[in-house]
Parts: structure tokens; sequence; C-alpha cells
């Protein structure tokens, strides 16, 4: 059983995850919750992740790194996707984004090979939407996803 306080932060750190939509920082959890200590932080979201693991909802509480998430658990996502609109991101640049997080680390050239001169405007665009960075190397640049890409798709890094 959870002190009444300890009940009280676990709350906090559900409406701040679900306020905010995305992946939040331990820091930013624990100045939203107001505890001070990483360790009772910690803690505290894995009491919450046990609680939504336990009521076997459609929702669920995720560590992503050093970051907490709250998404929608398989295969009820695939089911209620439709329901979020249309993606942040053209067709063109979702393709060269899938095709960057499978080979990645990747060079632009080579991404320019398999898809060809379109590439250089969907790379601008996801590089904009902060989805992935680019390094120069010689006369190319190294392209790998960032951690936006990861929160945003909800999958784990490979760095």
């Amino acid at each position: 059983m959870q002190e009444a306080g300890q009940l009280d932060y676990k709350k906090i750190a559900e409406a701040a995850l679900f306020a905010s939509g995305r992946a939040m920082s331990v820091e930013e959890l624990a100045a939203a919750i107001g505890v001070g200590s990483v360790g009772s932080l910690e803690g505290i979201m894995e009491a919450l992740i046990n609680d939504y693991k336990a009521r076997d909802s459609a929702l669920e509480v995720q560590k992503l790194g050093s970051k907490y998430v709250m998404g929608i658990r398989e295969p009820y996502a695939t089911k209620v996707n439709g329901l979020a609109g249309s993606p942040d991101i053209s067709k063109g640049a979702l393709r060269i984004l899938s095709y960057i997080s499978k080979n990645e680390p990747v060079m632009q050239n080579a991404v320019v090979k398999a898809f060809g001169t379109t590439t250089y405007d969907y790379m601008k665009e996801l590089a904009e939407k902060e989805f992935v960075s680019a390094k120069k190397i010689g006369r190319t640049k190294r392209i790998e996803t960032t951690e936006k890409f990861r929160e945003y798709f909800n999958v784990q890094g490979t760095q």
C-alpha cells in the first residue's frame, strides 16, 4: 500500500504525462511533481507503470531510455490510430524516414541513390521537424534519427 503523499505524486505524474502528450524527462517530471530525488521519482514512476499493467488498461506508461511516456497499448493503438488525425509529415518524407531508421546511420548519398533527387526536399522536411540529424562527412552527410523521432514513433533507440 502506498502512502497518501506518494499516491498524490503518482496522480500528478499521470496528469503531467497525459497533459504533455509527449515523453518527459526525469527532471521535467520531478519539477512537475515537486520531488527533489531522482530515486524517489523513479520509484513513483515504477509504481505508476505497474498500476497500469495491473488494471489491464488500453493505456500504458512506459520508460523510453531516460524518459517516461503515456501511450496506447497494442492492439488498441492499431485500432484507433486513424482517430489521431493526419500525420505531421508527408508520405514521401515518411518513406525516407522509414529507410533511414532501418539503416541508420546512413549516408545521404545512399538515400539519394535509393530514392532519387527528391530526397533532398524530404530530408529538409525531416531535419526541420527534428526527426533526423545530419553531420557533414566529406561531400555528403551522415544521417541518423533523433530522440524526437524515437519519442514521436514510440520506438527504442538503437544508439
